[in-house]
C-alpha cells in the first residue's frame, strides 16, 4: 500500500495482489472515517444530520457517471460519451447532482441502469479475455496502469461511500430502513 501525494490516506496498489487489493480498500475506508472523525470535541461527535443538497437523484446521476467514467477512461482509455461529454466540469463541477432536478425518475433510472449495463458488458469482455490481473489502458503520472481488480475496487468504494448518503436520504423521505434490498430485479 502506498501514501497518495493527492489524498491523506493510504491507496491500494494500482496492480496489486487479490489480498493487497481488498486490504487497501479497507485501509482506504478505515483511514477515511478516521480523518472524518478526527479534531472534533463531544459535540462534534454528537452532531446530527443538517440540511444537504445531496438527492437520491443526484446520486444515481453521479453513479452512472463514475460507472462510464471509470470503465471509458481508466479501463478503455477513451473519452467518456453522452451526456457526460458536454459538461464542462471546471464550471460547473456538481453538474450530476445539480441538473438530476431536471431530469425525471424514469430518466434517471433508466441513465444508471444503461451506464451500470456498459459497466457489466465491458466487465465480462475483460473477464473473458482474463482475470483481474489484466491491466487497463489509462497511464498514471508515475507510469502505473490500473488492474481489473483496482477500478472494480474503487467503483465499489464509491458505492459504499454513496449508499451511506442514501440509506440517510430515503430514511427521511419514507422511513425505510435496513441493508438488504428488496428481491428484485433492476
Amino acid at each position: 500500500m502506498t501514501e497518495s501525494a493527492a489524498a491523506p490516506w493510504p491507496e491500494p496498489p494500482l496492480a496489486g495482489t487479490e489480498a493487497a487489493a481488498v486490504l487497501g480498500a479497507l485501509e482506504r475506508r478505515r483511514a477515511t472515517l478516521a480523518w472524518k472523525c478526527s479534531g472534533l470535541d463531544a459535540a462534534g461527535l454528537r452532531a446530527t444530520l443538517g440540511t444537504s443538497a445531496i438527492t437520491l437523484g443526484g446520486l444515481l446521476k453521479h453513479l452512472a457517471h463514475v460507472e462510464d467514467r471509470h470503465f471509458a477512461r481508466l479501463w478503455c482509455g477513451t473519452l467518456v460519451g453522452a451526456p457526460w461529454d458536454a459538461v464542462d466540469r471546471e464550471s460547473d463541477p456538481d453538474w450530476d447532482h445539480r441538473s438530476a432536478a431536471d431530469d425525471t425518475p424514469e430518466q434517471l433510472l433508466a441513465l444508471w441502469r444503461e451506464s451500470v449495463a456498459r459497466s457489466r458488458a465491458v466487465v465480462a469482455e475483460a473477464l473473458g479475455e482474463g482475470g483481474l490481473d489484466q491491466l487497463g489502458a489509462s497511464t498514471t503520472r508515475s507510469g502505473e496502469r490500473p488492474n481489473l481488480r483496482r477500478v472494480l475496487l474503487d467503483l465499489v468504494e464509491e458505492y459504499a461511500r454513496h449508499a451511506g448518503h442514501a440509506d440517510l436520504i430515503r430514511e427521511s423521505v419514507d422511513g425505510l430502513t435496513g441493508e438488504d434490498p428488496p428481491r428484485w430485479t433492476w
